[in-house]
């Protein structure tokens, strides 16, 4: 029997003092607000009072510790799959305001339906497609929840919606511990749900494209 629904959360705030896009970086943790934050959205899956079948996060460090609170909730230890990590970007480890201001960095927006600054859109629906799916199914009832990032959030999201992937990265509804969520049926995924649990009021969030 396959799973009953799956939760894509967002991690929390990231310490990022510099404000820079530390996109696939090394080294960003969680800001003291984003532990709240992560809390928050454990709190917010626990209070749906349904069972927790899997637990996955990216690689990274800082889903990694967003992944903290559904253990300590639920007692189920995460799984990595680098199929739910940060797209790879060009501006990684640059202010992104400065980079722009730069003529030499201007080609990389030539082609900002694919985009051409970074990962393929086609191509982080898919693996995320892989890993929801098989996360699904390997189920055996509950739900799962996955912790992973803005960007493959919504660019699912836009995917499941029937929407183009072309967008303005500003105009993302994923905010910092989100959860939104999905059922699959007929080989299709639903989006059912989308929740902001954690308060996000003055946080740092600029850390990808």
């Amino acid at each position: 029997m396959p799973a009953d629904r799956l939760h894509l959360v967002r991690h929390g705030e990231v310490h990022n003092p510099g404000r820079v896009l530390y996109g696939r970086l090394p080294g960003f943790s969680l800001s003291a607000d984003g532990r709240h934050m992560a809390r928050s959205a454990a709190d917010y899956i626990h209070s749906l009072q349904r069972p927790i079948a899997a637990l996955i996060c990216s690689p990274l460090q800082r889903t990694q510790e967003s992944a903290e609170p559904f253990t300590h909730l639920f007692g189920i230890e995460p799984v990595i799959d680098e199929r739910v990590i940060e797209p790879t970007n060009v501006f990684e480890g640059r202010r992104m305001v400065r980079a722009l201001l730069n003529p030499w960095n201007w080609r990389h927006l030539r082609k900002p339906a694919l985009p051409s600054w970074g990962e393929p859109y086609l191509d982080v629906v898919a693996r995320m497609n892989q890993a929801m799916t098989q996360a699904w199914d390997a189920a055996d009832g509950g739900d799962v929840v996955i912790v992973s990032h803005q960007l493959p959030i919504w660019i699912t999201h836009l995917a499941v919606a029937g929407e183009p992937l072309r967008h303005d990265p500003r105009s993302r509804r994923c905010a910092l511990s989100s959860v939104t969520s999905f059922e699959r049926a007929g080989g299709k995924w639903t989006e059912v749900a989308y929740a902001e649990p954690a308060s996000t009021a003055g946080a740092v969030d600029v850390g990808a494209v």
